[in-house]
């Protein structure tokens, strides 16, 4: 369960957290989803500027979606919430778009304090990947992850706490800082969902629970179970389960036959994550070598143990 919080509250967080960055020096690199996430972030940033709670500082929104989305932020900005004056605030000079490849690029020579908005959220894809890349091996910099981290992706590793990642197939040494916020996340916690669920009663057929990781999706169904709907009624398909719902309870349809994935490796990391951490791992082991000999002492070893189990 997440701690309850209101938008005064979340600005003050994120006010702390940009001054952080400024402090450091470097770029404030903000992974976000493109839709709702960003354009928050961008009201929030801006009115800490305005309000001088803040560094004022260039605000590069680097995502072609993104874009996209706040232009239509931006037309019917009077449907927001009323108490906040949108139009101004996402009309802020401070705010540049980059729309084009070669804007983007031209965002990478700068120096100093500023911040870019990009997307994919988790880090997995879009042009966030290119920004980490040029600045993850950089003490002065900072990313801000804005919500969720699913198993797996790089945003969850750079959480984790990995001293090193692998983008676009190169090795990049993790020394800029790591931050966290979770308050602006668009989803509701676990009593929020309990309450939504509850309040759709009576639940004749059953609840299927998905789009969770296997833990938070258990969670929920013992939370809900007997209180809200028999637990006998609750369903937690697996990937590639299929369910005949035209019969008075629903039920699986030859499952295993249609399975991509085991039920245990859905969600968990697969050997290529573990290769990797072990390449990783070597070019450390390597690195921190006394001198070439003991070097080369490592590489003999390295090949014996695989030539051991050809």
């Amino acid at each position: 369960m997440r701690e309850a919080t209101t938008p005064a509250l979340r600005r003050k967080h994120l006010a702390a957290e940009v001054r952080d960055a400024a402090a450091a020096g470097g770029a404030l690199l903000l992974p976000a989803f493109a839709v709702e996430r960003t354009q928050e972030l961008i009201v929030d940033l801006v009115d800490l500027m305005e309000h001088r709670e803040i560094p004022t500082a260039p605000i590069f929104l680097d995502s072609p979606l993104a874009i996209r989305a706040t232009e239509v932020f931006r037309r019917h900005s009077e449907s927001l919430d009323q108490s906040v004056d949108a139009t101004r605030l996402l009309n802020s000079p401070h705010l540049k778009f980059t729309e084009t490849a070669d804007e983007s690029k031209a965002i990478m020579r700068l120096s100093g304090f500023h911040i870019i908005i990009a997307a994919s959220g988790m880090c997995d894809a879009g042009r966030i990947r290119h920004h980490l890349k040029r600045w993850l091996w950089n003490e002065r910099a900072t990313v801000l992850l804005a919500g969720f981290q699913a198993n797996g992706t790089l945003g969850r590793f750079l959480q984790n706490g990995a001293k090193a990642v692998r983008i676009q197939g190169d090795e990049i040494k993790v020394a800029a800082r790591i931050r966290m916020i979770d308050e602006y996340s668009g989803h509701a916690d676990g009593a929020g969902m309990a309450s939504w669920i509850a309040a759709r009663r009576p639940i004749a057929r059953g609840l299927f629970l998905v789009h969770g990781e296997e833990a938070a999706v258990a969670g929920l169904a013992e939370r809900v179970a007997e209180r809200i709907i028999p637990a006998a009624r609750i369903y937690q398909p697996m990937l590639d389960d299929t369910f005949e719902l035209a019969v008075p309870e629903p039920r699986v349809l030859d499952a295993d036959r249609r399975r991509r994935l085991a039920p245990e490796a859905v969600t968990r990391l697969d050997w290529h994550n573990e290769m990797s951490e072990l390449m990783l791992d070597m070019n450390d082991r390597v690195a921190a070598a006394a001198d070439d000999r003991a070097r080369g002492v490592i590489i003999r070893r390295l090949r014996r143990a695989l030539q051991e189990t050809a």
